[in-house]
């Protein structure tokens, strides 16, 4: 009787499983058609403009006292060179700390990104969502993302139907370049 039961509980449970419904969407190509998108990235290459052109005003400012240092330092006692290295390298930490406060990990260019794409991630999330629930889909992937997909079926591609549901058309796509098709489903 247990065995019964249990084997009908695997036979229930593996049906279930083979009727789960997948498909992917490519993040990059929406993304590339949303004018959100593009406006967000001008905004990011601002950002990043500005911290790059600080940081460099920084390190000539840190290279301007390393000449001077090497200019001066026949003429400085020992105690002169010592506070003049020891400026240049209190200068040169705090450069690099500046450095990597603004582009590393976690950095306040990697928060600004995060800050300014939160939306536009949001809004792909919902249509994707929408999609979702509309197709009966289990799951979504992204091809975009980093994992790795070897192949793709066409015919689960719901890319244009994610662009749909935020309102991206792809008429002049088509008439350009006839590279975008309709998934089959």
């Amino acid at each position: 009787m247990k065995k019964t039961i249990f084997l009908l509980f695997l036979a229930l449970v593996s049906a279930q499983s083979f009727a789960q419904k997948f498909g992917y969407i490519d993040s990059e190509f929406i993304t590339s058609k949303m004018p959100e998108y593009k406006k967000a990235q001008e905004d990011m290459d601002k950002y990043s403009e500005k911290w790059v052109i600080d940081i460099q005003a920084k390190y000539s400012e840190l290279e301007k006292m390393r000449q001077q240092f090497q200019q001066e330092e026949i003429l400085l006692t020992a105690d002169m060179k010592r506070e003049r290295q020891k400026a240049i390298d209190d200068k040169e930490a705090e450069v690099k700390e500046l450095n990597n406060k603004v582009f590393g990990l976690n950095g306040l260019l990697f928060l600004k990104k995060k800050e300014i794409m939160k939306s536009i991630l949001d809004d792909i999330y919902k249509a994707c969502e929408k999609v979702a629930r509309q197709k009966q889909l289990m799951f979504i992937f992204d091809k975009a993302s980093d994992m790795s997909m070897i192949y793709t079926d066409p015919r689960h591609d719901y890319t244009d139907y994610v662009m749909e549901a935020l309102g991206i058309s792809l008429k002049e796509d088509k008439n350009q370049n006839n590279q975008v098709t309709k998934p089959k489903k």
